[in-house]
């Protein structure tokens, strides 16, 4: 009777049309990836971590394997290598630790509660079949819907109905009859994380076991990260926080506390220790010449709640919530500060753009930030200059509402490096030059995986900028990996860029409202021409979901705007949905030693700006060779018309390692 339950219950999922993950008898030997790539395909880019990285599709479950899907509002889509493991009720998926390990991070989805603003639910944790314990997992940071801002409604109506929206291709408000619209509309955010301290010591092939317990009607995995968390950092001869009143248990508000200790610090020239605990802080905590040292962020906890002001700030913020702000720019900012060793848990949980409920926020010159846990606040780092000379680095950035960093405005010379972004709910990385442009600024080796919204990393605007060595994987929609772009009110693109010996695997999303899929790189002239002199240097771009590159204007503006002196060099392209390079724009760009495989379609969509003159496009490719793969043919040269935006997609296969002058 129970192997015929058995056959009958896989029976039935395979009627649903999502074929089941078999459960293993056995424990399966740990598949370690980075970004659900073999480490390999990837050495020397992205940062260095402190955990191993484990999909739940590669390991021993129950449960049902869901995906791989790359379509946007979908639970796959929103999963790191676009695939999870979905539980029911008493299944599980079993991990084995490919290292020594104490704890443990779980990226997972539970659903919304029916009317928004989620649930709680347990998860059981045990290693060897013993030791258990609960990690309490929570859908309240988590579900948006409908359109931008979005919304933790799921039975609203649309937020801005006289917006067009793709889905009826039509202004619903000046549309008779009106379009009605199945809710919730446009449902996405679904994961959040978890970490745990296992209160032990466990070794290489201990077996970690997730099993969902009662409480959610599913539950998702997506991964697991181990680590070996190593003893707190402890720092006898600073100003302890504790000895000015902050409490560790976290009942007590501390910001008090904090502000004196920093104060007490200043005068004696001090640093200010954090040690273990939590501690609530629901308001900004304003730093300036100072150093503030937590015993680790796996011990040290700055939490908070978000706070409804009584009434608006004159720059718009309607809440306050826990984060350490430099002084204003306009007051001068802040210097000398450097933030280490703690996490900072915010409670944002709707996106309100005025709202300066970031982790870190102001204007900090000649500052660093380094070894931060920041998760649940709208943005991890916002900068707003003119500024120069901060250093962020070796900070993990999850779970956030906007961006994980962004450098606004006037911010110069400073360095963004060896972090670990995942789950943003806008670009994980921007540099964006409003009224001030930013300048020498480096973005290297991070890591960036499953922005749910825009790119990866996007560059605004600006002055001799660098962004190199970096990971980028799984942008889910209106964005990609890498964006250089002409919008937003940024000020032009001067002197030189360097996008150099950066990895991106499964970008180039589809655009909703144009209905075309983008390139894992993407330049966009929008508001002006884009020219300065942008060298783009041995990138990988593997698994593309469309393109690999592509240059592209608004239709609206399409004999206005140009793109130029761009340069590709020392390329690999290993798999496209459809082209290596997509051109919508005019202009021009260089292709030397671009090597490309398992391409979709023709090699080049060249449309130009939609002109179509017997001239041939108004873009030129210009062949300074070694361009091999055959997708730069002889007869696309140097402007052929090639124009078919929507050719059929042809899933490319999974990437390998490249053989040195073999192209395959």
């Amino acid at each position: 009777m129970r192997a015929l339950a058995t056959v009958l219950t896989a029976a039935a999922v395979l009627v649903a049309g999502t074929p089941p993950a078999v459960a293993q008898a056995r424990a399966q030997a740990p598949v370690v990836t980075r970004a659900a790539l073999d480490p390999a395909l990837v050495a020397g880019r992205g940062a260095g971590v402190a955990f191993a990285e484990q999909e739940a599709e590669n390991a021993a479950t129950s449960g049902t394997v869901i995906g791989p899907d790359r379509t946007a509002y979908t639970l796959p889509s929103e999963a790191s290598g676009r695939k999870a493991v979905r539980l029911a009720p008493g299944q599980h998926v079993e991990f084995t630790l490919p290292s020594a390990a104490n704890a443990i991070t779980v990226r997972y989805s539970i659903p919304d509660s029916p009317g928004g603003g989620g649930i709680t639910a347990p998860l059981e944790v045990s290693v060897n079949g013993r030791d258990k314990r609960i990690m309490t997992l929570t859908s309240q940071y988590s579900w948006l819907y409908n359109q931008y801002p979005f919304s933790n409604d799921p039975q609203g109506d649309l937020l801005h109905p006289d917006w067009w929206v793709t889905e009826c291709a039509c202004v619903p408000a000046a549309t008779d009859p009106r379009p009605v619209f199945a809710k919730p509309f446009r449902p996405s955010h679904f994961y959040d994380e978890q970490r745990l301290l296992l209160g032990r010591k466990y070794q290489a092939g201990d077996r970690v076991r997730l099993t969902a317990a009662a409480g959610a009607e599913w539950t998702v995995i997506d991964l697991l990260d181990s680590e070996l968390v190593g003893l707190p950092y402890v720092n006898l001869k600073a100003a302890n926080v504790l000895l000015f009143g902050a409490d560790p248990s976290g009942r007590r508000e501390s910001a008090d506390a904090f502000d004196k200790a920093i104060a007490f610090a200043k005068r004696k020239g001090l640093k200010v220790y954090v040690p273990p605990g939590v501690y609530q802080v629901n308001r900004h905590i304003v730093v300036d010449d100072v150093t503030i040292e937590g015993a680790g962020n796996w011990y040290t906890i700055i939490r908070g709640k978000q706070v409804t002001l009584d009434e608006p700030l004159p720059d718009g913020s309607v809440h306050t919530g826990v984060g350490f702000y430099g002084k204003p720019a306009s007051e001068g900012g802040s210097r000398n500060v450097h933030l280490k060793g703690f996490a900072i848990e915010g409670d944002v949980r709707e996106r309100i753009d005025t709202d300066q409920v970031n982790g870190i926020g102001g204007a900090m010159s000649d500052s660093s930030v380094t070894g931060l846990h920041i998760r649940h606040t709208k943005v991890g780092l916002w900068f707003d200059g003119p500024m120069s000379k901060v250093r962020i680095s070796g900070n993990i950035i999850v779970d956030q509402i906007a961006d994980a960093l962004n450098f606004h405005t006037g911010v110069t010379d400073s360095v963004v490096s060896n972090n670990f972004v995942r789950n943003t709910g806008d670009d994980g990385l921007a540099m964006w030059s409003e009224k001030s442009a930013n300048a020498r600024n480096v973005f290297d080796r991070n890591t960036i995986q499953t922005p749910v919204l825009a790119n990866g990393i996007a560059i605004y605007g600006g002055t001799d900028n660098t962004i190199s060595n970096n990971l980028v994987a799984d942008p889910i929609r209106e964005g990609s990996a890498i964006q250089v772009g002409s919008r937003f009110g940024a000020e032009p693109f001067t002197g030189s860029m360097w996008i150099t010996n950066n990895t991106t695997v499964r970008s180039g999303t589809f655009e909703l409202n144009w209905k075309i899929g983008l390139g894992a790189i993407w330049f966009y002239a929008l508001e002006k021409n884009i020219e300065a002199d942008i060298q783009v240097v041995g990138n990988h771009f593997l698994d593309n979901t469309y393109n690999a590159i592509m240059l592209v204007s608004e239709w609206s503006v399409k004999d206005l705007y140009s793109i130029s002196n761009v340069h590709f060099k020392d390329i690999r392209v290993d798999g496209t949905g459809t082209s290596v390079v997509s051109a919508r724009v005019k202009g021009s760009a260089t292709f030397e030693n671009v090597d490309a495989r398992n391409v979709g379609a023709v090699g080049v969509n060249n449309c130009g700006s939609f002109n179509f003159p017997p001239t041939g496009s108004e873009f030129s490719l210009n062949d300074r060779g070694g361009n091999d793969g055959g997708w730069l043919a002889p007869w696309m040269l140097p402007n052929t018309i090639t124009c078919d935006d929507r050719p059929p997609v042809v899933a490319p296969p999974a990437p390998s390692p490249w053989i040195v002058g073999g192209g395959s």
